[in-house]
């Protein structure tokens, strides 16, 4: 009350008014100066997101423009194969990105730019495989499971035979050899390089050849014409002497060609087939057939005299002195005989050479080499 009197009483309420009429102006334009002077909020965070949200840009721009391959690799069980080495390849580009397979046999290439690729996936133990696609500007390339096969492992294994075992496959083949259908032509290799014969495929073939039905039967056929001829009179008519004619020309077979075409050949060690030409001149082909009477092969494939043709054909002509009748020995008979199979030898080569073998059938059942996996 004191105070408010003073002032009433001195004019202080009009000093008091007038001054903070003066203040007043001097308090509002100072914030406005201020205002003024601050940038605004808005502009601040507007210079500021451009000058931040530069780089930001231009790296979704990059990444946009680039793609992603990721896919999975696993085995032919379908179990994830870990440690599978991708490389990524382009048509168009030289070089080359190369990933392993993660533990869940995942695999992921990043940043890589659109157009066609190529996946080659390895791993040990396993065929390579190969996977193509193309990707395009900010895609996700998912590629499907790859899944590797095991590597089949392939082994060739070549038998030889020894000369003998290709020596019995050889007259296992011969022995199976029929002119027209039935006759045996067993004595004749069509082979361009046989194996010599070894002891026992020399009688084996001599057996089988002598054994055969139809040498038998051809015994019996001559039989029948020396009987009819009356040749060997000592051995009478009636089937007495056609039983002794037939004992008679078959053991002259039979002798024949076990001392002509065994014996002699292996204690001489020389070859008793005949060797087919089938190439050449009529001439030369005709010459070398008729020679085979009196050249053979030896076993060490040499050609040479062929011995075992003469002293077998003069073996089985003095064997015969045995069962012929008396009357008809003599030593005229024996040689008229062996020189008779000496020129049948020759004339058998010519029909070989240039009859028998087109219609001979060939029996192959060599088998010298073989592949297993």
């Amino acid at each position: 009350m004191y105070l408010l009197r003073r002032l009433r009483g001195a004019g202080c309420w009009r000093r008091l008014l007038f001054s903070c009429l003066l203040v007043l102006p001097l308090a509002f334009s100072q914030p406005a100066l201020t205002q003024s002077k601050r940038p605004s909020s808005s502009q601040t965070k507007a210079s500021g997101s451009t000058k931040t949200s530069s780089p930001s840009t231009s790296a979704t721009t990059q990444n946009s423009s680039l793609g992603t391959i990721a896919g999975t690799v696993v085995d032919q069980a379908g179990a994830v194969a870990e440690g599978a080495q991708i490389q990524l390849t382009r048509d168009k580009d030289s070089s080359k990105q190369e990933v392993a397979s993660g533990a869940n046999g995942e695999y992921t290439f990043t940043n890589v730019a659109p157009g066609p690729f190529r996946l080659t996936v390895t791993a040990p133990g396993f065929d390579s495989k190969i996977y193509a696609g193309e990707v395009q500007a900010g895609q996700t390339v998912v590629v499907p499971a790859i899944a590797l096969s095991i590597t089949t492992v392939t082994s060739e294994v070549t038998v030889q035979l020894t000369p003998v075992e290709v020596a019995t496959e050889q007259v296992t083949e011969e022995i199976h050899q029929r002119a027209f259908g039935f006759i045996p032509n067993f004595y004749v290799t069509y082979d361009a390089n046989p194996a010599p014969l070894p002891t026992r495929q020399k009688f084996r073939l001599a057996w089988k050849s002598a054994t055969d039905p139809v040498t038998i039967a051809g015994a019996g056929f001559l039989a029948g014409i020396y009987q009819a001829a009356d040749e060997f009179p000592g051995y009478g008519q009636g089937a007495e002497g056609y039983g002794k004619r037939l004992g008679a020309t078959y053991a002259d077979i039979f002798t024949a060609t076990f001392a002509g075409s065994a014996i002699f050949p292996t204690l001489l060690h020389q070859d008793p087939r005949y060797f087919y030409r089938g190439t050449g001149s009529t001439r030369s082909r005709l010459l070398y057939a008729m020679g085979n009477a009196v050249i053979c092969k030896g076993d060490n494939k040499k050609w040479q005299p062929n011995y075992s043709n003469f002293l077998g054909s003069f073996a089985a002509g003095g064997i015969s002195y045995l069962y012929y009748p008396a009357s008809d020995r003599s030593l005229g008979l024996v040689v008229q005989n062996s020189m008779v199979r000496i020129a049948e030898s020759g004339l058998a080569g010519i029909v070989q050479e240039f009859v028998l073998r087109r219609f001979t059938s060939v029996h192959n059942s060599k088998k010298q080499t073989s592949t297993q996996p």
